[in-house]
């Protein structure tokens, strides 16, 4: 019925086929597809009506398979709302659906993509982080320090959120990378500050005393990294431009993120500081003290 093509023309350089098929009118009718003839492997015509049984029913214009197993797509356009959300009531939905045996769902195209997109970012963040606190470690010459200024990462996180939340932005691969981007950008405001509590004991003065100092001294350099950044990605977060939409909650993550921990890290970082120093005290004593018992033995 498709017919076949016969041979080739061209036309102003163009090649065009010649297809080769069955008149429409001599297929109008039921009746006119149970007359055509088919030719057998002896070389005889048989009408088709001796070879298939004919009824008129509802079915599938095109039939597709995937290794070998049949496959039905159902695929709509999102407005107005963002992928996870739609995907999540979809779930929600078909969460009590009783399939047939046999019969089994799955989420493809554009939720595929993403899941998939996120497994990597994840992996990502992962090594940013394992990477940024190798860094901190060889410039310290320490393991503790910079355990204490990882703590900030956790104290963006809700910056992160908040703004997402505020501007109505959906959490999506640029939010992601975001992130990746805030693991290393966050811990600078930490890293002014330890560092120069490190340097207030090594002029004698006690833990207490160089955090109380060293919290106002260098809030002005932290606020002034601080605003540079969010100044530079302000205009990218409200969407500006070609994509501007798609990129801009990539600079919310980033712009809120470092502002909470901008005011938090002043407050938790000395904190943590002070209490992994009290232990790490503690513990000195305690080996000093068994060493010493150790030797007059």
């Amino acid at each position: 019925i498709n017919g076949a093509v016969a041979t080739q023309y061209k036309v102003a350089g163009s090649e065009v086929d010649v297809n080769v098929q069955l008149a429409d009118t001599a297929r109008e009718t039921l009746e006119d597809l149970k007359a055509m003839t088919i030719m057998s492997p002896e070389g005889i015509n048989v009408p088709l009506s001796y070879m298939a049984d004919f009824n008129i029913t509802e079915g599938p214009n095109i039939i597709k398979r995937e290794d070998q197993e049949r496959m039905v797509f159902v695929s709509a356009d999102i407005y107005r709302r963002s992928l996870g959300e739609v995907i999540r009531d979809i779930e929600f939905q078909i969460k009590d659906m009783q399939m047939p045996e046999g019969y089994s769902i799955s989420f493809e195209g554009q939720n595929k993509e993403m899941v998939e997109a996120f497994e990597e970012l994840k992996l990502a963040m992962i090594l940013a982080v394992i990477l940024v606190y190798a860094v901190m470690s060889s410039q310290f010459e320490s393991l503790l320090h910079p355990f204490t200024i990882m703590f900030s990462l956790p104290v963006a996180s809700f910056g992160v959120v908040f703004g997402l939340l505020l501007n109505r932005r959906s959490f999506n691969v640029p939010a992601y990378m975001g992130i990746i981007m805030l693991a290393g950008i966050a811990v600078n405001n930490a890293i002014v500050l330890v560092d120069y509590i490190n340097q207030l004991k090594d002029r004698g003065k006690s833990t207490r005393e160089a955090i109380i100092e060293a919290g106002p001294t260098r809030l002005r350099a932290i606020s002034m990294t601080t605003l540079t950044t969010v100044l530079g990605l302000l205009p990218l977060s409200l969407g500006f431009g070609e994509a501007g939409e798609i990129q801009a909650p990539l600079a919310v993550c980033v712009i809120y993120g470092l502002l909470v921990s901008t005011v938090l890290t002043l407050i938790v970082v000395p904190i943590m500081y002070s209490i992994f120093d009290d232990m790490h005290g503690w513990f000195g004593r305690k080996t000093s003290a068994e060493k010493s018992i150790n030797s007059r033995r």
